[in-house]
């Protein structure tokens, strides 16, 4: 992606005084990338990643950066059951993009790590933990920015060979094979492929995926640049199921689907594998019209289709479809499974089919002082949500466990029986335009407005009082910024950015249990509006470097994402907390001693409390002044690599302090503590010359038996009492098991 002048990650300053000599290093270490950006941004590059284990995901990868709370069910990184927040703010809240192009669905704003492109083929990823890029085709950017960057092709032809074993029967192995330079095209690509296969680290089944990562490149004359990435992901991955406190105190990792299918029983794991298939692809072009005009675009197109399967009981008689009670019986074909109490077993389905494709393009003109941006963006999305029911066989196989509708249950008369059956297309418009002014060689100022429209149109396809439903949204997001150089190795910014969320699709349709509406759907929730401002000071040194960024937050319709059962389905939903305020400071620093050492710091203080008490039916929940939920007050990060030409290895240990899952703050879960290990050995001159390493990685060494996050939130856990003296039923929370410890070694070969 190229940012606009607006808070630019990579534009030069229009005037570059003689006098001023940049003082840093290109990539310390991996683990803190100089950065000269008005906003707070941290960033790990290859030099880090490649030390890590190979099968870790983009979140697991920026852990230890100020601010990034993750929890993971997983400690390889490929199970679904995982989440980032960012100073408090969830995963929902936070743009990803890829080569420029967003990774978000359209639909939930949710992005799904293991679908990611592989480690290996990473050059960088950036967290920007607030202000997001002007020119980012992201929809609600509170939280920040998570860019990923992919490996440029190599000049020369070549390839990279990784094998990796590992704890829980784990395997992998990835291959990549660069063209070189093709011919005197001047074009050159690579190619690459893995596969992964591990056992679930706690309870029955395992996680398979399958990846691909292409990437077709060409440069030529001044400057100018045009690629093609794409990125194929084939995985059947295995959910962990999330207890409520009680449960966790009951039973502990002891809390797992059953390894054995009985008849009648939902609670099987291989009703609960999901399957995936993501295709991304995204085309950034820059070119340098002349010496004063340049034209970036980017043009991207996404599929997905999965499976989120849960097991569930189905009647043959007392069905209903919507609103419409069914007379006559539903068959089951292929079922034999034995009736339980009127009822069988079956593949409860909540498949999702989208497609997204888009361009933002900018142009950027550089007179005098200024450098003025002025762009446009638009994206096409199609999400169809599905949630129907599939038979089982006699040892509790799914007859299908793509959940495609073709082979789903069917009514009498040959309908879908369906509990959820809808489409959405959302059709965003997006323009911006921005100046960056050189007042002085040192101080640069930079004032940028985007307006962007964003318009849902659905229907809901079950018998009932809906049918089409329609939402359209306009925000208007005005920003600014300013970065001064002290000297050639000190920094301060300041800027003032402002973001919005529309309500997630699920909020737009009604919901249906025994012929009635359980949930009315909604077209009258009101946007999400923040107000950001960050003040922060860097220092970039040969030796050291450090920064540290203060910030607030205000928010307006606070939407806080949590999990719904849906008639058994866990489905992203979205809870309206009111106004939250939100303040803090974020630090890291990095010294390097000597050559080959980096020793790294990061931390983070949040105060982040609702600002309004939570109406809940005719009454009010006391929350104001509450802690926020998942945003612990305090987060470390204490890291380090080693490297000198023989040996390396490296460390990763973060805190993060408790975490409140309730709007009026009576269930918490405690803080706890995470550490990484690698070392490894380069064995080229031992051998032929050509790059071989072997390495060992052990995740969470100390293997803490904790809740590593909460999966989903809750008003209250107790019955409480309102402020008009209602009581209002308590619903617990629930929770992600924290990962177990895993070792994995892995050879290393380019050729």
């Amino acid at each position: 992606m190229c940012a606009s002048p607006a808070f630019a990650q990579v534009a030069p300053d229009p005037v570059e005084p003689a006098e001023i000599r940049v003082v840093g290093t290109p990539d310390p270490a991996g683990l803190m990338p100089d950065q000269r950006t008005p906003k707070a941004q941290s960033a790990i590059s290859a030099d880090f990643i490649v030390k890590q284990a190979p099968t870790l995901n983009a979140f697991q990868l920026v852990t230890l950066l100020p601010g990034a709370n993750v929890a993971s069910s997983d400690p390889y990184g490929l199970s679904t059951s995982s989440s980032l927040t960012v100073r408090g703010l969830g995963q929902d809240e936070i743009g990803v993009l890829m080569e420029g192009a967003p990774q978000n669905d359209i639909g939930y704003y949710y992005a799904y790590p293991s679908q990611f492109a592989d480690p290996e083929n990473l050059r960088r990823i950036t967290l920007a933990q607030g202000a997001v890029d002007i020119d980012s085709p992201t929809l609600g950017g509170a939280g920040g920015l998570l860019s990923l960057a992919l490996d440029d092709p190599r000049a020369r032809p070549g390839g990279l060979v990784d094998l990796s074993l590992g704890s829980y029967a784990a395997r992998r192995a990835f291959v990549r094979v660069d063209t070189g330079t093709i011919g005197n095209t001047g074009l050159k690509a690579f190619l690459s492929y893995s596969n992964t296969r591990a056992d679930n680290w706690r309870g029955a089944g395992y996680d398979t995926r399958q990846h691909i990562d292409a990437k077709l490149l060409e440069e030529w004359g001044a400057g100018n640049r045009a690629s093609l990435a794409l990125s194929y992901n084939d995985a059947n991955s295995s959910s962990y199921p999330s207890p409520t406190l009680a449960e966790w105190n009951a039973q502990g990792r002891g809390f797992n689907y059953d390894k054995r299918y009985t008849a009648g029983n939902a609670n099987y794991w291989r009703l609960y594998r999901a399957p995936f298939r993501n295709l991304y692809a995204s085309a950034p072009v820059h070119l340098v019209l002349n010496d004063r005009l340049a034209l970036d675009t980017t043009s991207y197109l996404q599929f997905g289709y999965g499976n989120s399967p849960y097991g569930t009981q189905l009647t043959t008689t007392g069905n209903f479809l919507g609103t419409e009670e069914l007379a006559q019986p539903i068959a089951r074909p292929g079922a034999v499974d034995g009736v339980v109490d009127g009822g069988a077993t079956v593949l409860g389905n909540y498949t999702g089919d989208q497609m997204r494709t888009g361009n933002v393009s900018k142009l950027t003109f550089k007179t005098g002082v200024h450098t003025l941006t002025a762009g446009l963006w638009f994206d096409y999305g199609t999400d169809r949500v599905t949630q129907s029911y599939t038979s089982i066989d006699a040892d509790g196989q799914p007859t299908d466990r793509w959940g495609y509708r073709a082979k789903a249950i069917r009514t009498a008369d040959g309908r879908l029986l369906a509990y959820e059956n809808q489409r959405t297309v959302t059709v965003t418009k997006g323009f911006f335009v921005a100046d960056s002014i050189a007042v002085t060689p040192r101080l640069t100022i930079d004032a940028g407005f985007k307006g962007v429209d964003v318009l849902r149109n659905g229907r809901n396809y079950l018998p009932g009082p809906q049918t089409d439903v329609r939402l359209d949204s306009f925000a208007a997001l005005p920003r600014a910024a300013i970065h001064y150089r002290l000297d050639d190795r000190q920094q301060v910014f300041a800027n003032i950015t402002t973001n919005f969320r529309t309500p997630n699709e699920f909020t737009l349709y009604n919901s249906y249990a025994g012929g009635v509406v359980a949930t009315q759907g909604t077209t009258a929730l009101k946007n999400e509006y923040s107000v950001s401002q960050e003040l922060g000071y860097r220092f970039i040194g040969e030796q050291l470097s450090a920064s540290v960024t203060g910030f607030h937050y205000k928010f307006r319709n606070r939407q806080l994402a949590t999990v719904i059962d849906q008639g058994g389905a866990l489905i992203s939903g979205t809870l309206n907390a009111g106004g939250q305020t939100s303040y803090g400071v974020d630090a890291e620093v990095d010294y390097r001693p000597v050559a080959g050492v980096s020793l790294y710091l990061s931390g983070e203080y949040l105060h982040a409390r609702i600002d309004d008490d939570l109406p809940v039916g005719g009454d009010f929940l006391a929350t104001r002044g509450n802690h926020a939920v998942s945003s612990p007050t305090v987060q470390l990060g204490a890291g380090g690599t080693y490297d000198d030409g023989r040996f390396f290895g490296s460390v990763a240990s973060k805190y993060l302090g408790r975490q409140y899952a309730t709007f009026v703050n009576d269930e918490r879960i405690k803080g706890y503590a995470t550490l990484d290990l690698s070392v490894g050995v380069h064995l080229a001159e031992w051998l032929d010359g050509k790059r071989t390493d072997l390495r060992v990685n052990a995740i969470n060494v100390t293997d803490p038996h904790v809740l590593a996050g909460v999966q989903a939130v809750t008003t209250n856990a107790q019955d409480s009492i309102g402020r008009n003296g209602t009581v209002i039923a308590g619903t617990a929370p629930a929770y992600y098991i924290g990962s177990g410890r895993a070792v994995m070694a892995t050879v290393s070969r380019a050729f």
